[in-house]
């Protein structure tokens, strides 16, 4: 889990800030030279010198605080190659969303569980039941709410 920045720790928070506002005074030669001890011995061509400091800056700030949970990685990467194999998660299906839906002038809210879904304080297996006990006639919960998620 990723070090969150405290704010109080004023030493730590002011070195790593002089660390990053001196990266702005370094040569191309220098800076090159600092990707190639940080971040990888090879350089891309012509990388710009303030795309260098930008990460460069980031790498200090990853070293000091802490990167990026291993949940926000895999969900950037397959935000990056959307063809992986594995769905993209649905908006509205992760638990502790609300769903609220309009039907005849009356509002129904439900909301999602680890394991199904709540609806009137009784608990659901699948949002299709939920819209069939408030519509009556089957329905695909899913579309009913407007998810987009297939049931």
């Amino acid at each position: 889990m990723p070090t969150i920045l405290n704010f109080t720790d004023q030493d730590h928070y002011t070195d790593t800030a002089r660390a990053i506002a001196e990266l702005g005074k370094l040569t191309r030669d220098q800076l090159l030279d600092r990707w190639r001890a940080t971040i990888c011995p090879t350089v891309p061509s012509r990388l710009s010198n303030s795309l260098m400091i930008e990460a460069l800056a980031y790498d200090l700030q990853v070293r000091a605080y802490g990167g990026l949970s291993p949940q926000t990685v895999r969900a950037l990467r397959r935000a990056a190659n959307p063809r992986s194999g594995r769905p993209a998660p649905r908006p509205g299906t992760r638990p502790g969303t609300r769903l609220v839906r309009e039907w005849n002038g009356a509002l129904h809210e439900v909301d999602v569980l680890e394991n199904g879904y709540l609806w009137r304080g009784q608990s659901y297996r699948s949002l299709s039941a939920i819209a069939k006990a408030i519509t009556g006639t089957k329905w695909s919960g899913p579309r009913f709410f407007g998810t987009g998620q297939k049931p």
